[in-house]
């Protein structure tokens, strides 16, 4: 465990690799804590952009829109004074309704009441075209480097066909640059894409089920936005030669694959941005390795990979490595009660992994009509939510279906006049998971020597015994011996 300007960095896995397997799961735990005694402590710079979907299909009821003037405002009520912010409306187009000339003014109490004047005369009228909003958003939010930035995003229908390459472009260009948590109202909008935007932009995405609950949602979404006070903490992951990165994935508290978005440091260092952080903000991310097990001798203990931090400060745009890296390893053995022992923060997320993909499946053959195949996959769904202990997402799935004995069994029936929004409620509650259980404490392995810790001479880490490589420098550490 590393612990360094407020951040701790641990290291969950069991890296006993049988003779016939080549790949090591980890699970990566930061920590942000006591962050008030650091350089993060003050409130730091914020950049906030709002975008609502003002497409006509808002209109449809029109307490739609109605409610998005209400939850906007509450939004603007709970900006931090001194905050830059913005408001955009969406169509097939983008354009800022406050202030309006494409610019970010500073909160304060007469800045935030004309906002809200301004967010009265929305309207509901026009096309769906999300590259464009996201556009304009990058473009603000570029104005302040070394701010936290973060945009909030309501729709209510999909992107058009006809603009799909825009957003693919607008995506890319602003991957890593700021976090964008999103919403859907209704039961038109496409629940996967919206889970690609907020995913690819480091945010949550969530359905709101009844017009009433926007508000306090907007509200709870700004102030978690306020709280924020580090732009962007890096997981660096270095491989050595005979490993190669597979995936590394997001998986507390809510599920974003990372693997594409990787930034080359070297040859063998990858840099992921998570985004920005709060005081006491806990994530896990799941690592997974592909290892060449020609040259690994059995019963010797291998570095397979490093992982460092590196944080970015409030004020700078740059990010800075602090603190010690931690290793992932690796150790060959045909004693199959150590190898086929899997880690217990490994196995909860791969359950988790799987329930989703449980929900997304009966929502497909929902969709085809297969009600029997849709049956068949909630009700792993269930089985799986109430093995992890997941109440919320019992809570989701209840509403979609009718569990029949133990919610273990598996074993359910389909409600009947399932609204749409019941259904993209349960599948984008999916993707945020519960907390992992505690790994269990690491045991001796049989044969293994108690020697002292190694002492690196070329950069001073204190290494296992056992261990062939220096974490922080790649150090041979047996020539040492």
């Amino acid at each position: 465990m590393n612990d360094q300007f407020g951040f701790t960095l641990m290291v969950s896995q069991n890296e006993y690799l049988s003779v016939d397997d080549d790949e090591v799961h980890a699970i990566l735990t930061i920590t942000a804590r006591d962050l008030a005694g650091t350089p993060h402590g003050q409130a730091s710079e914020a950049a906030e952009v709002i975008v609502i979907d003002c497409s006509g299909s808002m209109g449809n009821p029109p307490t739609k829109i109605a409610a998005a003037r209400r939850a906007t405002a509450a939004a603007v009520d709970a900006l931090r004074e001194g905050t830059f912010f913005a408001i955009i409306e969406g169509t097939q187009t983008a354009r800022t309704v406050y202030p309006t000339d494409q610019k970010m003014v500073v909160a304060t109490p007469e800045m935030k009441n004309a906002a809200k004047r301004a967010v009265r005369r929305l309207e509901a009228n026009g096309g769906t075209a999300m590259g464009t909003w996201l556009w304009l958003a990058d473009q603000l939010l570029d104005a302040y480097p070394s701010a936290v930035r973060h945009a909030m995003l309501l729709t209510d229908g999909k992107n058009q066909p006809q603009h799909k390459n825009n957003l693919d472009e607008a995506l890319s260009a602003c991957a890593g640059k700021f976090v964008c948590d999103g919403r859907g109202i209704g039961d038109d909008y496409a629940p996967d894409e919206l889970q690609r935007i907020v995913s690819t932009l480091r945010g949550s995405a969530d359905a709101i089920l009844d017009e009433g609950d926007l508000v306090p949602d907007f509200t709870a979404m700004m102030q978690a936005a306020m709280s924020k006070v580090v732009p962007d903490v890096q997981l660096r992951i270095k491989t050595m030669p005979f490993a190669r990165l597979r995936f590394l994935k997001q998986v507390f508290r809510t599920e974003i694959d990372l693997t594409g978005f990787g930034m080359p440091i070297d040859e063998q260092m990858t840099a992921f941005s998570t985004g920005s952080w709060g005081e006491g903000e806990e994530r896990e991310f799941h690592v997974c390795l592909d290892v060449d097990r020609t040259g690994l001798a059995l019963h010797e203990d291998y570095q397979a990979a490093r992982v460092d931090l590196a944080i970015v400060h409030a004020g700078s745009a740059q990010a800075e490595a602090h603190g010690k890296p931690e290793a992932i390893r690796v150790y060959r053995t045909d004693d199959v009660r150590l190898s086929s022992v899997l880690d217990p923060k490994v196995a909860h997320y791969t359950d988790h992994a799987e329930l989703g993909n449980g929900v997304k499946a009966g929502w497909e053959a929902h969709d085809a009509g297969d009600l029997d195949r849709a049956a068949a996959e909630w009700g792993r769904a269930v089985a799986l939510a109430a093995k992890l202990g997941d109440d919320e997402m019992l809570i989701r799935l209840g509403r979609l279906v009718d569990t029949i004995g133990d919610p273990t069994g598996g074993v359910v029936r389909i409600k009947q006049n399932l609204l749409p929004r019941e259904i993209f409620s349960a599948v984008l509650g999916s993707t945020t998971s519960t907390h992992s259980p505690d790994s269990a404490t690491r045991q001796p392995t049989p044969g293994r020597p108690a020697d002292p810790d190694l002492k690196c001479s070329e950069c001073g880490y204190m290494s296992p015994s056992t261990a062939k490589f220096c974490a922080p420098c790649g150090y041979a550490l047996r020539e040492m011996t």
